[in-house]
């Protein structure tokens, strides 16, 4: 599936499928670094912690990401 976001610098991540969040969030590192922004915030939500597990892996490992 396709998905399209507008590159800021928070993305809201409630309104997808946790299968998703990894591809989408690794899309939107690089699309967020080709637009110059050196920060980025990303909303995962509460719960049992799935997305965030998600979130957190994917920006471990992507190379643009210094810190997070």
């Amino acid at each position: 599936m396709v998905h399209e976001v507008q590159v800021d610098r928070v993305l809201d991540l409630h309104c997808f499928a946790p299968r998703d969040v990894s591809s989408i969030v690794a899309g939107y590192l690089c699309a967020a670094a080709a637009t110059g922004l050196r920060e980025v915030r990303f909303i995962h939500g509460r719960g049992t912690g799935v997305q965030r597990s998600i979130v957190q892996a994917t920006v471990k490992r992507h190379p643009g990401v210094q810190e997070f």
